[in-house]
């Protein structure tokens, strides 16, 4: 997803926010959580509020259960700092629990976590309010994810690699790839 639609989706799911109601609510977090982190869906819905580390210098989450039962730390920036300290007091304010074991996106039909199913199809709600394309998955977060920060970066694939949790470097790789058409423009603008 390039970044100018992953922006327009921010925004309408941002939007959609100022009923007050709740799922709109937990569907921006959900989009915001993806672009913010590149978290894959499983590791999303298996986040609990004590995974969240908000008051070090350098915020960050754990996924305690990513791809092949591999733990890791990934880290992000202040602006999504704040906006998980709004959601957690919005999530006390309604009368869910914070409590480190509870989890980060509750079902309001089961009590539990959500499902992948329900996290895919929250982002869909949020796609077609967005008028993008239905081929976009809430996968496709994380692919913009991993292409703004390997940018952003100066092309760390190790850093990209590392925050991703991806044990080969070559699976990393496949972004830097897609990223042939920019690197072109750099060249050109030389």
């Amino acid at each position: 997803m390039p970044p100018e639609d992953a922006y327009r989706l921010q925004a309408v799911a941002k939007k959609q926010t100022e009923s007050g109601d709740r799922v709109a609510i937990r569907d921006c977090f959900i989009i915001r959580l993806g672009l913010a982190t590149g978290l894959r869906v499983m590791e999303i819905a298996a986040l609990k509020c004590g995974d969240l580390s908000l008051e070090e210098t350098l915020s960050s989450l754990v996924v305690i259960y990513g791809k092949g039962q591999k733990k890791r730390r990934v880290f992000f920036n202040d602006a999504f700092k704040k906006y998980c300290k709004e959601y957690l007091t919005w999530k006390q304010s309604i009368g869910e629990s914070i409590e480190p074991d509870q989890p980060l996106l509750l079902s309001s039909s089961t009590g539990g976590h959500l499902t992948t199913r329900a996290l895919q199809k929250a982002f869909k709600r949020c796609a077609k309010r967005a008028g993008l394309p239905s081929r976009y998955s809430i996968h496709s977060l994380r692919h913009t994810y991993a292409s703004v920060l390997l940018k952003a970066s100066n092309w760390n694939l190790r850093l990209v690699q590392k925050q991703l949790g991806h044990s080969k470097i070559t699976t990393t790789q496949v972004y830097a790839d897609v990223m042939v058409p920019e690197i072109k423009k750099a060249l050109d603008r030389l």
